[in-house]
């Protein structure tokens, strides 16, 4: 049971472990302060922002406790990351100067950068990075994204040499995620107080927390991206209730708020000035998915599979559950992804058909029947009582389950499900989907299996080998396509939309969301993170106008 609980924690991170893009492109070495923001109004600073989420964080050390998009949201305005991910989805040094492959991608070398401090006055260094890349390598909650790791090894005073047990070509983008955040040394010493009172290189400082209720950091006078941050404090405050926070938004009680709500994007956009809407895009959209259990009855079978795609209509989930903001998905990445490859395998909306496979299952087998396990909360009852109701139509016999998040998660490892909603696949990378589809990661019902479809596929798993191992984007471009289409025959998930109502909303006066740049000078990526979308704030400012 501690070792469920301990994945029940780290998945949520996994799924966000890996961040973007193509060929590694390294900064031109341009200067590592702010620049203004695309608006072309010249940033001001001071002033104190509050800032609305859906949910507290587990704790702020990033070795030990598991962060969402709110927890990203605190702790990033703390602790740094060795690796950011650029506005075109290239990955570049941030904490790090360079981050450099060999010729096999089986070995990376990683330049620390020069003059950099963390707040209780430790030197950031390459012994420093080796000890946190290490502690991420041993902790429970982070072991499985740095399998492929042989060793970190300290080659200079500012020199981290990573050897791999084989080429691994998008390894630097996941240094762009929380296995990737550096914390000094008396943080890895002090797990505990490091999960309370987190301490980092960032632009700000922490204050208070009081769980559940509210996080507070102030600005830091040392920060080594000189002119950063703009603001002197920020409040991050807790309101769980997703209409609260709109009224709170609305009388003016917070700055800004994150949503995944169509209600709230399609009220607060039509106010013209008074708000901003900011939505993320691309490969930072997650997919909303019902996960098949293709080791357990009957959803080993495919024609059961297949026709539970054919039965739903979903395009009547983006009308019904969207007001109409999302497109349809056929795959894991949308169609304004450099990643995406269009196919005419995934099966279409066909009640007839689903009805015919139903009935020829059951001329063999007897009755279908499935358990379909959520989450309580409205939005994903509304969900499956809408698949439910078509897959009935079909004949299949649809039981709801609900249960708490943790208690989902530990049916999912344990293989104790048939189906499951889910919203997943956000990873900027395709590679960040590897150990959720690999048959290597599959284990047997009963066992923790972090491939939770339990899909075991020679062809799709060789496609995931190619893209991890070929540095060339043409070969893992179509490595990917065969990932795509691997998924849309075997179907391990239902893909049913690219979940594009993740947004940022807030007051006309906070400016800089989504403006941010890298210490190269080109701008970062805007939003990520998943559902609730998360961004930068050492670029946020306040405008007195």
């Amino acid at each position: 049971m501690r070792r469920l609980r301990i994945v029940t924690v780290s998945l949520a991170l996994l799924a966000a472990a890996a961040c973007s893009g193509q060929r590694p492109q390294e900064g031109a070495g341009a200067p590592p302060g702010g620049s203004p923001p695309a608006s072309g109004a010249s940033p001001v600073a001071g002033g104190r922002l509050v800032y609305a989420l859906s949910a507290d964080t587990a704790g702020f050390n990033p070795v030990t406790d598991s962060f969402g998009s709110q927890g990203y949201s605190m702790a990033t305005t703390i602790i740094e990351p060795l690796v950011a991910v650029d506005a075109q989805g290239r990955w570049k040094p941030y904490l790090a100067e360079s981050v450099t492959p060999n010729a096999n991608a089986d070995e990376w070398t990683i330049t620390v950068r020069e003059g950099v401090s963390f707040s209780n006055g430790e030197k950031l260094d390459g012994e420093v990075v080796r000890a946190n890349l290490e502690a991420q390598k041993a902790s429970p909650l982070t072991s499985a994204v740095f399998a492929p790791v042989g060793s970190f090894e300290l080659a200079g005073p500012m020199t981290v040499k990573v050897k791999l047990r084989g080429p691994w070509v998008a390894f630097p983008y996941y240094l762009a995620s929380q296995v990737g955040m550096v914390v000094p040394k008396a943080s890895l010493a002090d797990p505990e107080g490091a999960g309370r009172r987190p301490v980092g290189t960032g632009p700000f400082l922490f204050k208070e927390y009081q769980p559940g209720n509210r996080m507070v950091v102030t600005k830091n006078p040392a920060y080594w991206r000189k002119g950063l941050p703009y603001l002197d404090e920020i409040e991050f405050r807790i309101l769980p209730d997703s209409q609260t926070r709109a009224q709170t938004l609305e009388a003016g009680g917070v700055d800004a708020m994150a949503t995944t709500r169509d209600d709230d994007i399609t009220k607060f956009g039509a106010l013209g000035g008074a708000y901003t809407v900011h939505r993320a895009s691309g490969m930072a959209v997650p997919e909303y998915v019902f996960i098949l259990n293709t080791a357990v009855a009957p959803l080993d079978d495919l024609r059961v599979r297949r026709a539970l795609v054919h039965a739903l209509d979903r395009q009547a989930f983006s009308a019904t559950l969207r007001a109409g903001l999302t497109e349809v998905a056929d795959g894991p990445w949308s169609k304004d992804s450099p990643w995406y490859a269009p196919g005419g395998d995934y099966p279409a909306h066909d009640p007839a058909r689903a009805a015919a496979l139903i009935k020829e299952v059951e001329a063999e087998k007897g009755p279908v029947a499935i358990t379909l396990h959520t989450t309580p909360d409205p939005n994903s009852l509304q969900g499956v009582e809408l698949a439910q109701d078509m897959w009935r139509k079909a004949g299949v016999d649809v039981t709801v389950k609900q249960a708490d998040q943790a208690d989902m998660v530990t049916s999912a490892v344990t293989g104790r499900f048939n189906a499951m909603l889910s919203v997943s696949f956000s990873a900027q990378d395709p590679d960040g989907e590897y150990i959720w589809l690999h048959q290597n990661y599959a284990r047997p019902v009963g066992e923790i299996s972090i491939n939770t479809s339990r899909i075991k596929d020679l062809e799709l798993s060789a496609a995931l080998d190619s893209g991890r191992s070929n540095p060339q984007p043409e070969v893992r471009k179509q490595a990917y396509a065969t990932v795509q289409k691997r998924l849309r025959e075997l179907v391990p998930y239902i893909f049913v939309d690219h979940l594009s109502t993740g947004a940022v909303i807030a007051r006309a006066g906070v400016r800089g969301i989504g403006e941010h740049t890298l210490p190269d000078g080109s701008p970062g990526l805007p939003l990520t993170g998943q559902p609730t979308p998360h961004h930068p704030f050492g670029s946020v400012w306040l405008s007195r106008s």
